[in-house]
């Protein structure tokens, strides 16, 4: 980041439900909280605005899609500059008729729109039915490239996008400073302990790896809380919550728990990628004469 000096950062974590002027209400205090605490940036949980919609299919919710800029940006936008802060947030945007896409968005401390992402690993499994509903980001040259802000480089990432090593590789070699990844995940209430235990272990492990081999920080905003399923043909998802923030080698920094309205506030220090890079050269040692058939689906 631009900054020799320490950036404050926010997580907020957070349960929504059906009235969207409720949910941004209270995001407001939440990123007021933050703002208080001395964040300079906060992370929201992707979403945020209405419940997981995702459970079900259904035409009708495409009538929650917006534009960007839009009216989310612009309450952000708001915010942010009242706040001095640069604020992650996610819109379900309308693109255009027909291209709809899970789109995280970045707005400076100054209000203004830094940029946005477009969710790029789009799930389709049981009670997470997005592909009827999002269109996959753009491909290259567009996807995994950093936001730039006035705090520094952003590597915005979606939810699933935190399973593939590959997104996280791309943003680090692309400059990234921090990798970010606004959050909806829970479990079925209806698994027993035993199997909601090791879903929550491997999210945060498989996070925690991308901030080691990247020698990077990792920011992960999740919401928490039940939700139903609007068909009432499933038991609904737990929102596991857990959010935290991680260091370079994927030390914690702050750590949420499964429930409750949260803020946690770490600070990230810029110059220990530097430092952390140069006795973990994993980015000089990489054999990219070898790895042709990542590109393929299988190597026959």
């Amino acid at each position: 980041m631009n900054s020799k000096h320490g950036i404050p950062c926010a997580a907020v974590q957070q349960q929504c439900g059906a009235d969207r002027e409720s949910n941004l209400a209270a995001t407001a205090e939440l990123i007021e909280q933050a703002a208080d605490r001395g964040a300079r940036l906060v992370v929201l949980q992707e979403l945020h605005a209405t419940p997981y919609f995702c459970q079900t299919e259904d035409v009708a919710v495409f009538d929650l899609a917006e534009p960007v800029p839009g009216p989310t940006t612009s309450f952000l936008g708001e915010l942010a500059a009242q706040h001095d802060v640069v604020i992650v947030g996610s819109v379900f945007e309308r693109r255009l008729s027909g291209i709809y896409h899970n789109t995280a968005v970045v707005l400076d401390a100054d209000g203004s729109l830094a940029g946005r992402y477009r969710k790029m690993h789009i799930p389709d499994d049981p009670g997470f039915y997005e592909k009827f509903y999002f269109t996959p980001g753009d491909g290259s040259p567009e996807a995994f490239r950093p936001i730039e802000t006035s705090i520094g480089r952003l590597g915005v990432l979606v939810c699933w996008d935190q399973w593939y090593p590959e997104a996280a590789r791309l943003m680090a070699l692309a400059g990234a400073e921090v990798l970010i990844y606004p959050t909806a995940i829970g479990w079925d209430p209806e698994d027993d302990a035993g199997e909601q235990a090791r879903q929550l272990d491997a999210w945060v492990t498989v996070q925690r790896s991308h901030a080691i081999a990247n020698n990077l920080p990792v920011i992960a905003a999740n919401r928490h809380g039940h939700e139903d399923a609007p068909s009432g043909d499933s038991a609904g998802i737990d929102f596991w919550g857990h959010s935290f923030i991680c260091g370079p080698q994927g030390e914690f920094l702050a750590q949420a728990d499964g429930q409750g309205d949260q803020v946690l506030l770490a600070t990230i220090e810029p110059d220990r990628t530097e430092s952390v890079r140069r006795i973990w050269p994993y980015l000089r040692d990489r054999r990219v004469d070898a790895y042709t058939e990542l590109t393929r689906r299988v190597r026959d």
